[in-house]
């Protein structure tokens, strides 16, 4: 207990010192209105001479005999400037003037990089510049094997049914204003976002601006009368240069761009048009370099590499894609005298014709290099498609003189219909997927060009009226998954089992991305029947289209054609121009109108002449 007391009471008396101490420092400090204590808040360096070398602890310098360099005076960091003060006054001049030097050599400087930069800029418009004249000089070379081309009439096929008159204008003021938005807000891009008024491009185009909508959309321009806009467009088609420094599709290339140059070519007479298409089918050809002779899916069009697409059944080419280039190739073999572009397609098809092929069905895939077929799937839509579509047209294109086309064709059309066609529950009739030989009840929208097809091939088949009931139930068909649509307008894809047939089943089939291939259909049936349905089922689409697909500078796909309330994927199509329009336009113009003895549509919808033998 005497313990613990202790150690309070010297407690107390440290405490009670600490204390006593501070009071009596704070009582003897000076006063602070006469020390500058700035210097213990300010970072400051004291200036010390260049030789000065800051000694090592415990070490002591042997004497040199060198006079000791004096310590560096302090220097007054808080120096009042006064302007009577000749020292001072001269010192600021000093500063003045290396401050305006180090401006004057900082503009130098600048003046120096913006003349450097002016000049690189320059290199490259007078490189520009050169690369362009020799394309024009390219452009204006080359002439046409078959003589001159006269200008074709576009008022050919104008209707006089006041009604068709209204609603063709009402299709054409659709063209001008996909035209508009294209060119005020993606002039030269290869398509529009009409909603955020922007470029859009796929990669199916490369990395360049290939202006695919202006070539796609130069013949549906022509036919409509829009001739102004087809100048401005078949102008800027003078400086295209296909200048990708990535991948572009041999396919779309084909079908697009030198399709649509032919076209505009045979429309316009203009041989610059049919020399920029030679052009580019030649940056296609090392595509072709292959023991089959079938070419590559892709190319890069400035390193000449090629390759296929990764994900097609182990490196395989596709059928579409490879079969879908007769009528292009051929056109420019005849319109150049070139042959080259003829023997690449031909060799192709003979390929084709020789394979063992199962069930005499095509499958999808096949392996360029050895000839091998990949997967086991058969399709009429999607992968396989236009590849019977070029069989048939290959031979009316040559006024039907090209009897191994035709024969290729009947022979795929039996196995399709023997081992691809189908009838739902509730009596459809339809062109399903055919997998290692079964058979899904799935149909895609591309697949709705068959019903054209069809009809289009009866004349010259054994039994024409057969092939145009056929082509009438596919039309049907497609034209149900329409009608079922809440838009009414039509699916990516549709299923014909259970109890809701012609209608999509999953999230990634219910888009609408302004295909045309089931108005394409109505077109070939109204043209071949003059049934009216077909006329009023493209006017209800045409509606469709105009009532959910049309913005304020264009018109744009949807992402669910059963939503009340369209979610838009804010892209205009080229083909929506070159196809969708186009084929709208025809349905409602008379038959003179690029009529169907005298044109053969390529899988773009443009128009290739029938050259007639003599």
């Amino acid at each position: 207990m005497g313990l613990v007391k202790l150690k309070q009471i010297v407690v107390g008396v440290g405490l009670l010192t600490v204390v006593v101490f501070c009071y009596t420092m704070v009582f003897m400090l000076p006063k602070t209105e006469t020390v500058d204590i700035r210097g213990f808040f300010e970072h400051r360096h004291d200036t010390l001479p260049a030789n000065y070398v800051k000694p090592i602890n415990g070490f002591k310098p042997a004497e040199t005999g060198i006079e000791k360099i004096p310590p560096a005076p302090q220097l007054d960091q808080h120096v009042v400037f006064n302007p009577k003060d000749a020292g001072q006054r001269r010192q600021f001049e000093t500063y003045q003037e290396k401050h305006e030097n180090a401006i004057n050599e900082a503009n130098q400087v600048m003046n120096m990089k913006k003349k450097i930069e002016e000049d690189k800029r320059r290199v490259a418009e007078e490189q520009a510049k050169e690369e362009k004249d020799k394309l024009m000089e390219q452009l204006k070379k080359g002439s046409s094997a078959l003589g001159t081309i006269s200008a074709y009439d576009n008022t050919r096929g104008n209707p006089t049914d006041p009604d068709i008159i209204e609603k063709r204008e009402s299709i054409k003021n659709m063209m001008k204003l996909a035209w508009k938005g294209y060119k005020d807000f993606a002039w030269g891009a290869n398509e529009l976002r009409p909603i955020s008024k922007s470029r859009h491009s796929a990669n199916i185009f490369g990395s360049a601006d290939t202006g695919a909508t202006i070539v796609d959309a130069l013949d549906t321009l022509y036919i409509m009368g829009m001739h102004k806009e087809f100048k401005e467009g078949a102008e800027w088609v003078m400086g295209l240069n296909m200048n990708s420094r990535t991948d572009i599709s041999v396919f779309e290339v084909n079908i697009r761009f030198i399709g649509g140059l032919l076209s505009a070519y045979f429309l316009s007479g203009d041989t610059t048009l049919l020399n920029q298409a030679k052009i580019i089918t030649d940056k296609l050809l090392p595509a072709f370099n292959t023991a089959t002779g079938i070419p590559y899916a892709l190319i890069n069009p400035t390193t000449g590499n090629v390759k296929n697409w990764g994900w097609a059944s182990g490196g395989s080419s596709i059928l579409s894609e490879f079969g879908t280039l007769h009528l292009e190739f051929s056109m420019l073999s005849k319109a150049t005298g070139n042959p080259v572009y003829l023997e690449k397609v031909v060799k192709i098809r003979e390929f084709l014709r020789k394979a063992d092929k199962p069930n005499g069905l095509y499958p999808n895939y096949i392996n360029p290099q050895t000839g091998a077929w990949g997967q086991r799937h058969v399709s009429v839509g999607a992968l396989g498609d236009s590849f019977y579509e070029y069989l048939l047209k290959s031979w009316v294109l040559s006024d039907k003189t090209d009897v191994v086309a035709r024969q290729m064709y009947d022979e795929a059309v039996e196995a399709i219909e023997k081992h691809v066609m189908g009838k739902s529950p509730g009596g459809l009739t339809y062109l399903g997927e055919w997998r290692s030989g079964r058979l899904e009840p799935k149909m895609g929208h591309l697949t709705c060009f068959a019903g054209g097809m069809f009809a289009l091939g009866a004349e010259g088949s054994k039994d024409k009226d057969h092939y145009m009931k056929l082509g009438g139930e596919i039309a049907h068909t497609c034209h149900e998954s329409y009608d079922k649509a809440t838009l009414k307008l039509g699916p990516e894809a549709f299923h014909l089992s259970g109890g809701n047939e012609a209608t999509a089943l999953r999230a990634n089939e219910k888009y609408y991305i302004l295909r045309p291939e089931v108005i394409e259909t109505y077109f070939y049936m109204w043209r071949l029947t003059k049934d009216p349905k077909y006329r009023q089922w493209g006017w209800d689409a045409a509606q469709a289209l105009e009532k959910n697909c049309r913005t304020e500078n264009g018109y744009t796909g949807i992402k669910d054609v059963y939503a009340a309330n369209p979610q838009y994927d804010d892209v205009q199509q080229s083909f929506f121009l070159a196809e969708t329009l186009k084929y709208l336009y025809l349905l409602f113009s008379d038959d003179d109108l690029l009529n169907l003895n005298e044109w053969v549509f390529n899988s773009e919808a443009h128009p290739l002449p029938i050259i007639k033998q003599s």
